[in-house]
Protein backbone atom coordinates (compact mmCIF):
# COMPACT_ATOMS: atom_id res chain seq x y z
CA UNK A 1 0.00 0.00 0.00
CA UNK A 2 2.64 2.17 1.05
CA UNK A 3 4.78 1.93 -2.82
CA UNK A 4 1.33 2.67 -4.49
CA UNK A 5 1.04 6.44 -2.18
CA UNK A 6 4.54 6.81 -2.91
CA UNK A 7 3.93 5.87 -6.76
CA UNK A 8 1.05 8.51 -6.82
CA UNK A 9 2.66 11.23 -5.16
CA UNK A 10 5.65 10.84 -7.46
CA UNK A 11 3.53 10.98 -10.61
CA UNK A 12 1.64 13.79 -9.19
CA UNK A 13 4.73 16.16 -8.65
CA UNK A 14 5.67 15.24 -12.84
CA UNK A 15 2.78 16.15 -13.79
CA UNK A 16 2.38 19.67 -12.44
CA UNK A 17 6.60 20.10 -13.27
CA UNK A 18 5.16 18.98 -16.87
CA UNK A 19 2.12 21.71 -16.54
CA UNK A 20 4.55 24.69 -14.89
CA UNK A 21 7.22 23.96 -17.80
CA UNK A 22 4.43 24.10 -20.14
CA UNK A 23 3.41 27.27 -18.95
CA UNK A 24 6.72 29.06 -19.01
CA UNK A 25 7.12 27.91 -23.20
CA UNK A 26 4.15 29.85 -23.45
CA UNK A 27 5.24 33.15 -22.11
CA UNK A 28 8.37 32.86 -24.06
CA UNK A 29 6.49 32.00 -27.08
CA UNK A 30 4.65 35.62 -26.71
CA UNK A 31 7.86 37.30 -26.11
CA UNK A 32 9.37 35.69 -29.94
CA UNK A 33 6.19 36.36 -31.38
CA UNK A 34 6.15 39.92 -30.70
CA UNK A 35 9.55 40.14 -32.04
CA UNK A 36 8.94 38.36 -35.01
CA UNK A 37 6.10 40.48 -36.00
CA UNK A 38 7.92 43.26 -35.25
CA UNK A 39 10.80 42.18 -37.51
CA UNK A 40 8.28 41.20 -40.55
CA UNK A 41 6.83 44.79 -40.05
CA UNK A 42 9.65 46.86 -40.44
CA UNK A 43 10.52 44.25 -43.20
CA UNK A 44 7.72 44.50 -45.57
CA UNK A 45 7.60 48.43 -45.37
CA UNK A 46 11.20 48.48 -46.43
CA UNK A 47 10.91 45.46 -48.89
CA UNK A 48 7.42 47.14 -50.50
CA UNK A 49 9.17 50.88 -50.38
CA UNK A 50 11.88 49.39 -52.36
CA UNK A 51 8.38 48.22 -55.42
CA UNK A 52 8.92 44.65 -54.67
CA UNK A 53 5.51 42.55 -54.98
CA UNK A 54 3.72 41.71 -51.83
CA UNK A 55 4.10 37.73 -52.41
CA UNK A 56 8.41 38.54 -52.83
CA UNK A 57 7.89 40.96 -49.85
CA UNK A 58 6.21 38.36 -47.70
CA UNK A 59 8.39 35.32 -48.75
CA UNK A 60 11.44 37.77 -48.21
CA UNK A 61 10.77 38.74 -44.67
CA UNK A 62 9.51 35.41 -43.28
CA UNK A 63 13.00 33.91 -44.14
CA UNK A 64 14.96 37.02 -42.70
CA UNK A 65 12.84 37.17 -39.30
CA UNK A 66 12.94 33.01 -39.12
CA UNK A 67 17.00 33.79 -39.32
CA UNK A 68 17.38 36.06 -36.61
CA UNK A 69 14.51 34.45 -34.46
CA UNK A 70 16.65 30.96 -34.79
CA UNK A 71 20.03 32.81 -34.21
CA UNK A 72 18.97 34.76 -31.13
CA UNK A 73 17.62 31.20 -29.85
CA UNK A 74 20.70 29.64 -30.17
CA UNK A 75 22.56 32.42 -29.18
CA UNK A 76 20.77 32.50 -25.76
CA UNK A 77 21.34 28.25 -25.86
CA UNK A 78 25.04 28.93 -25.76
CA UNK A 79 25.48 31.54 -23.30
Amino acid sequence: MAKKLVAVFLMLVVVVAALHVRKAEAEETEEEAKQFSECEKTCLEECEAENNTNTRCEMKCDTECEEKESAAKLDSIKT
